[in-house]
């Protein structure tokens, strides 16, 4: 994954004509943490664990990133993913670098009191290298609200009170209007970019969709209620499909109590690969990474790809989508409105006072719809792809600012 993300890494920086040290600069984190978990679980029994943090670049703001609990985190998951948040910042323009963490345990084989301690365990392990002003972490896979209360509560107890600690915390513990549903809202709006540029709207368009958690079920209920068709839903248990398209609020309400949409009665049960390959206008993966490969890239039927995921793309297959004449909103600007209103979140917290939800939603918008606007006009004056386009613009950014904040004497040119 590592490997993936820094060969998009190179593409926008062969456009910029960079040299190999300032790339190496540039892809190099500023730093790693890793940190040994012993905590004893409700048995009696120890647990052991690795927690993982990567902080990639602060040189635009404190570093900013999710943590996962899955039982494949690791340090190279941790660096590939606190890579991309450092571009995907950069690109809507919010004052934060990338990080990006996690525990390599399994939660669900924990109880709620084994998942919080292990949680109060990786902060009192990280406490020093987190902060509001140094580094902010947030929801990822496995990890939710609660788990972010439990930080905040765990770190203020060292550092006095800290809501801006994390973000993706409670409403009623000083988290954010909009925030659950910020992600798959900015995956929205930047699919209704992407159908503008085609000369398209969200009437009447097919979707199919890979994933069906908060992301995706958020992007496909907001996507339905603006005329989009969802005509296919899959996730790791299975799928369901109807060409008339289904039943979004229903389908929500049965994946919340069945923690899946097999068996969902409103369409036909399909193979969850399938989803995919899926006939519609629109594919959406919503669920982890290398989605997409040389494998079933050829066998693509959309015409778009909105990356509701972090790396769902591969390079080899972004390559054989380009051939297909694809058009992908690539992952680090189609699914950044999470960090964007995590932003907002952050800057409450900072000033102790609280935004209207219609504030976050508009500030959202015009924040999405600008950094889409951005990467097209950069995507059509270098005369290559929105994913190239992306990288650029955030390599721009990124590097302006590491060079205002030093003296350098080697002539290096962003572009």
């Amino acid at each position: 994954m590592l490997e993936a993300s820094h060969r998009y890494f190179h593409q926008a920086a062969d456009v910029l004509d960079l040299s190999p040290k300032v790339r190496e600069v540039l892809l190099t984190p500023n730093r790693v943490i890793k940190v040994d978990i012993v905590e004893e679980a409700d048995d009696g029994q120890l647990m052991h664990y690795t927690g993982f943090r990567v902080q990639h670049n602060s040189a635009r703001g404190p570093c900013k990133g999710g943590l996962r609990y899955h039982p494949t985190m690791d340090e190279d998951h941790a660096s590939a993913l606190a890579n991309l948040m450092t571009w995907k910042t950069a690109i809507v323009d919010v004052p934060f670098g990338g990080a990006k963490g996690g525990i390599d345990c399994d939660p669900s084989q924990m109880s709620r009191f084994e998942l919080e301690r292990v949680t109060r365990r990786f902060v009192d392990q990280c406490k020093e290298v987190i902060g509001p002003t140094i580094d902010i972490p947030a929801p990822d896979v496995n990890t939710n609200a609660d788990v972010m209360a439990w930080i905040m509560d765990e770190y203020s107890r060292y550092a006095g009170f800290s809501p801006g600690v994390v973000t993706g915390k409670p409403l009623h513990l000083f988290g954010s209007e909009g925030r659950d549903e910020a992600t798959g809202r900015g995956v929205m709006y930047a699919l209704e970019e992407a159908l503008r540029d085609c000369g398209k709207d969200l009437a009447g368009t097919t979707v199919a969709l890979q994933g069906f958690g908060n992301v995706g079920s958020h992007a496909a209920r907001m996507i339905a209620e603006r005329g989009g068709k969802i005509v296919a839903v899959a996730d790791h248990m299975g799928g369901v499909a109807n060409e008339a398209g289904l039943d979004v609020p229903s389908l929500v309400d049965y994946a919340a109590e069945h923690r899946t949409v097999a068996g969902f009665s409103g369409g036909d049960a399909i193979e969850g690969a399938s989803i995919i390959t899926w006939p519609a206008d629109v594919l959406i993966p919503a669920a982890l990474e290398d989605a997409i490969d040389a494998k079933n890239a050829g066998e693509v039927q959309a015409k778009i790809i909105v990356e509701a995921a972090n790396a769902p793309t591969t390079p080899e297959a972004d390559a054989i989508l380009k051939q297909k004449d694809v058009l992908i909103v690539p992952d680090i600007l189609a699914n950044a409105g999470g960090v964007t209103v995590s932003y907002f979140e952050w800057a409450q917290n900072i000033q102790q006072f609280r935004w209207e939800l219609d504030r976050v939603n508009a500030e959202l918008e015009k924040r999405m719809r600008r950094a889409y606007q951005s990467v097209r006009e950069i995507a059509e004056a270098k005369n290559t792809d929105l994913r190239t386009a992306a990288f650029v613009l955030a390599i721009q950014r990124v590097g302006r600012a590491a060079l205002s904040r030093r003296a350098v004497r080697e002539t290096i040119d962003f572009g």
